[in-house]
């Protein structure tokens, strides 16, 4: 007994191939976003308390600064060995950056920072450090619990920092613009 393999029509085999095509077209516009745009991470930790919170899951810009440098009070994620980073900048390259009795000082002129969780502790007073061209300096608001400039992380290399965290869009009682416009020189 010969048996038959059902055969597609023509109307049925044009519509798999726009449904193929539709889904490419998804994939690849997905992949550019992702690549060039924007993506989307996860805060795994408490080290930017009380501004982010463990398990927040956030947006983040990868399109500035391909145009343009960092800048103080914005919050980055960054690679290193294994792991994300997410920190917030405070010194820009060629500024001298230290801290006295927990409070941060940039070329001589006190931080105002609203966002710090408690002043620095652990790990004290530090400093003075000049901030090389192409880096910047990096500390979580949550500085007794942060491991950032002041410690393996070091000087962050600009080209290291994937992306400028935008938007918060879990927990969804915290959805918004996320970050820190500094007002100071």
């Amino acid at each position: 007994m010969l048996v038959s393999r059902p055969q597609l029509s023509d109307k049925v085999k044009t519509e798999l191939i726009e449904w193929a095509k539709c889904i490419a077209a998804a994939v690849a516009i997905a992949v550019f976003i992702m690549v060039f745009i924007g993506r989307s991470t996860v805060v795994d930790g408490s080290s930017m308390e009380p501004t982010l919170s463990d398990r927040d899951r956030l947006w983040l810009d990868k399109l500035t600064y391909r145009f343009s440098e960092p800048r103080r009070g914005d919050i980055v994620v960054f690679d290193m060995p294994g792991e994300k980073y997410i920190k917030r900048v405070i010194g820009l390259p060629g500024e001298r950056v230290w801290s006295e009795d927990g409070v941060v000082y940039v070329d001589g002129k006190r931080l105002e920072e609203d966002y710090v969780l408690d002043r620095i502790r652990r790990g004290g007073d530090f400093g003075p450090v000049t901030v090389p061209e192409g880096s910047v300096f990096v500390l979580g608001d949550n500085r007794n619990n942060s491991d950032d400039s002041r410690g393996s992380v070091g000087m962050l290399d600009i080209d290291r920092i994937i992306g400028k965290v935008v938007f918060r869009y879990y927990p969804l009682t915290e959805i918004g613009v996320v970050g820190f416009e500094y007002d100071g020189d």
